[in-house]
């Protein structure tokens, strides 16, 4: 533990060294606020319930919003992100009708808990294509899906599952353009669509897509500390007929889905540099 301890120390002291020396700057970037669910819907199986989160799930209401950025500039040219977006919709209802999810049928009257956990994990390269104060960046992401669905009978007695982990591979653009010396604006978009195997990274067609994109208006309140009002569009689809073995209980037992998302979320955030 104590090698462990002085090996991290110097690695601290070593990346302040360098950016001492070189033209290194370090970012974190935190927002919080407000998501809605502007349309959800969710099928396993072929004869499954295509189901409403909004109408029948629960989704109408607002959800907290939180996401967290930590990002290296180098040569005011070149810029690593990394994200982590957490996404938590957990609900509880009581089904007015029966509805089916991946063989499990919930009946009228069942008193359901629902939640749909869909954080993410991103690496983001960008290239800033314009010289001086004003940003245009275009680059690519890795994004790692960690998706967990739940549907469980209160008693406990039924309960339909589907987890998976998948690497995303999207296209990344960001732009930030001065308007007076202390106040800007900005935008940044993340997106991929795949419909066949070659591009979706499968041996088999899987129709899948993902677009976060976002506007914002910022001020520089200091030179290392910035404030920004922020309106982000979540959203994605993943829809086809799965080849891949069942390895894991908590995979769905059957092949066909149909999953489609769409949010706004508006929060406020702060941005600090050294």
């Amino acid at each position: 533990m104590k090698r462990f301890s002085v090996s991290l120390l110097f690695l601290v002291l070593s990346v302040f060294s360098f950016a001492q020396e070189k033209p290194l700057k370090v970012n974190f970037e935190a927002e919080s606020g407000a998501l809605k669910v502007l349309y959800h819907t969710y099928r396993v199986g072929a004869n499954g319930t295509n189901f409403n989160f909004v109408n029948q799930g629960g989704q109408e209401i607002l959800f907290p919003f939180e996401r967290i950025t930590a990002s290296l500039s180098l040569y005011d040219q070149h810029q690593v992100r990394f994200l982590y977006q957490s996404l938590e919709l957990a609900t509880e209802i009581t089904a007015r009708s029966a509805f089916t999810i991946d063989t499990v049928t919930f009946g009228p009257n069942d008193v359901v808990n629902i939640t749909y956990s869909f954080p993410f994990y991103r690496f983001t390269y960008l290239y800033d294509l314009l010289p001086g104060p004003a940003e245009l960046s275009l680059g690519g992401a890795l994004q790692f899906r960690n998706a967990s669905i739940r549907f469980t009978s209160v008693d406990g007695s039924k309960r339909a599952v589907s987890q998976n982990l998948g690497l995303v591979p999207a296209l990344a653009l960001s732009g930030k353009f001065p308007i007076t010396d202390w106040l800007y604006a900005g935008f940044d978009m993340t997106g991929i669509y795949a419909s066949s195997a070659f591009i979706n990274g499968a041996d088999f067609n899987f129709e899948g897509s993902l677009l976060d994109a976002s506007v914002r208006a910022g001020v520089q309140l200091r030179p290392e500390l910035e404030s920004f009002v922020n309106l982000r569009f979540i959203g994605g689809s993943a829809a086809g007929v799965s080849q891949y073995p069942n390895e894991f209980w908590t995979q769905s037992t059957e092949k066909d889905t149909a999953n489609y998302l769409a949010t706004l979320a508006l929060t406020i955030g702060g941005k600090l540099s050294f």
